[in-house]
């Protein structure tokens, strides 16, 4: 008979299979399986704390009749065990077979998997990786997710809870329907410890096309809905322990949308690249920074960074590199905002932002390093796109100045910051800069020179909403994710007041772009990398 076959039986639980790594509630959760006349089959540390709590357990090595060898890498891999978590109750054959060879029916499982993720995580050597790679333990939850009509499967304490709640209620019973449900876990689950591990393996061989390509993650947060109300959405989480959105401690306010976890994203990631030398804010919306500034103090970064689009900031999300202060959450309070990320926050911040209870402050303990390696991915109908993160730096030193004139020094370290925001922020783009700080930022155009357009503009209605007597583009700097194909964006940054500009180079006019930028007094700097960013 087919599994389907058996949709409204419950499925008896009489004995218990547990072996897990990590061990949290576990006595007690064993104990109510005793009291409801379950056996309990254990191995190796996972049998001594049962029995030291003094549960009466057996030994796998009971049911095999071979104790666990090798430092405990083969236990589990026997028929005895793969044989009470397959066979089909209710097939003559089965049952014969199960007879004749004494194997008795293991009706609920618990294996959570060697720390694998973590261990990886935490920056084990080659070896010590390996050695948490789990070989029996997803063997079995794969045998038993197998056999769902029989069995229930439990990755985590949560699913044994949810037996245990079922089995209370149900006289020892448990719906095939929750079996099915956590069947279906369990080969998600190891599905991404898979990934996981094909991941890691591929880095260590510097293998940057594999055959095949895996991608895992744990629920996080099940999302209200996802960029539109009409789309549904969720959170997942692949381990990987950079700092950010994904790692970072909610202190306060609502739950996080698609969009704030998006844009928090691209917030954090764009302080991260500033490092934390020198004390940095960025205001993000829509994934796109409207505000950038580096300066002595992290409320002074702020202001400067408001001041570049303070209409674009409302319903923004704020990033800092440095902790959160009293002034500065007091500063940002002024202003409607959806989150703040930092790496901390003293307690005079957080008092203040418990006022605004809407509000979201996200702690991460540390920034994001923007030289780690990563992989981004993109779906494509019938595919996806993998490639590295972003790492490419640029310092001083990499510069090759072409224009007759050269940099001043703070022009040059204005251009690097340039440089370093238009990085995060969607193609095509143009970024102006002045002392630390950005004063206009055209983003996402399909024409180079409507970037410029658009980062004049901005640079005007801040003037305008300020009441300033001119843009702070006057004596600025600016940046461009690619190479200017003709004179004419690059035009457009001087006439805005531009002095020097920063571009990658490359293009079949770039005598000609050279040639424009000397005869309108400008520095101009090559990269020798671009920037794309889509």
């Amino acid at each position: 008979m087919t599994d389907a076959a058996h949709s409204g039986s419950p499925v008896r639980i009489r004995r218990a299979l547990l072996s897990v790594s990590d061990k949290t509630g576990l006595v007690d959760q064993a104990r109510k399986l005793v009291a409801m006349g379950v056996e309990l089959v254990s191995t190796g540390g996972t049998s001594k704390l049962l029995k030291e709590a003094g549960l009466p357990v057996k030994d796998v090595a009971d049911l095999t009749g071979f104790p666990e060898m090798m430092d405990g890498r083969v236990k589990t891999l026997h028929p005895a065990v793969h044989g009470g978590l397959l066979y089909l109750r209710d097939n003559p054959s089965h049952v014969k077979d199960a007879e004749t060879h004494g194997i008795g029916a293991i009706d609920l499982i618990y294996v959570n998997l060697y720390p694998f993720e973590a261990t990886v995580a935490s920056g084990a050597d080659f070896e010590t990786c390996i050695e948490n790679i789990d070989i029996g333990g997803p063997a079995m939850l794969r045998a038993a997710a197998k056999n769902g009509a029989f069995v229930a499967v439990c990755t985590d304490g949560g699913d044994v809870d949810a037996v245990i709640a079922d089995m209370e209620a149900n006289d020892g019973n448990v719906p095939v329907a929750l079996c099915r449900k956590l069947a279906a876990k369990t080969y998600a689950r190891t599905a991404a410890y898979d990934a996981a591990i094909s991941g890691w393996y591929a880095r260590q061989l510097g293998d940057t096309a594999p055959d095949w390509a895996a991608i895992g993650g744990k629920l996080q947060q099940s999302l209200r809905y996802g960029e539109n109300p009409h789309q549904k959405a969720a959170f997942y989480v692949s381990g990987e322990a950079r700092p950010g959105v994904a790692t970072a401690k909610q202190l306060q306010g609502k739950e996080l949308s698609y969009n704030n976890i998006n844009d928090t994203d691209a917030a954090y990631e764009l302080v991260g690249e500033l490092g934390a030398e020198t004390p940095a804010v960025a205001i993000i919306k829509h994934a796109n920074p409207c505000g950038v500034a580096q300066a002595g103090s992290i409320i002074e970064a702020y202001r400067a960074a408001l001041a570049c689009d303070s209409t674009s900031a409302f319903g923004g999300i704020v990033a800092l590199n440095r902790p959160l202060d009293g002034p500065t959450a007091e500063e940002i309070s002024q202003v409607f905002t959806e989150v703040v990320i930092a790496p901390g926050a003293d307690a005079d911040a957080e008092a203040i932002f418990a006022k605004k209870k809407n509000l979201r402050l996200l702690i991460t303990e540390g920034l994001p390093d923007p030289a780690s390696p990563g992989h981004f991915v993109k779906t494509v109908a019938g595919g996806f796109l993998m490639q590295d993160r972003d790492f490419g730096r640029i310092t001083r030193a990499d510069l090759k100045v072409v224009t007759k004139i050269a940099p001043t020094e703070q022009q040059l370290d204005d251009l690097l910051f340039a440089w370093r925001v238009a990085k995060h922020v969607k193609s095509n783009t143009i970024v102006y800069a002045k002392d630390g700080a950005t004063v206009g930022i055209g983003a996402g155009q399909m024409s180079r020179i409507d970037s410029a357009r658009i980062a004049t503009r901005k640079a005007e209605d801040a003037a305008e909403v300020a009441g300033w007597s001119e843009p702070k583009t006057k004596g600025c700097v600016a940046a461009s994710d690619a190479f200017f194909p003709f004179p004419d964006g690059l035009l457009q940054a001087a006439s805005a007041g531009a002095l020097a500009v920063i571009q990658p180079g490359g293009s079949i006019r770039d005598d000609e772009v050279i040639a424009a930028a000397d005869e309108a007094g400008l520095a101009m700097v090559f990269t020798g990398m671009r920037h794309f960013r889509h």
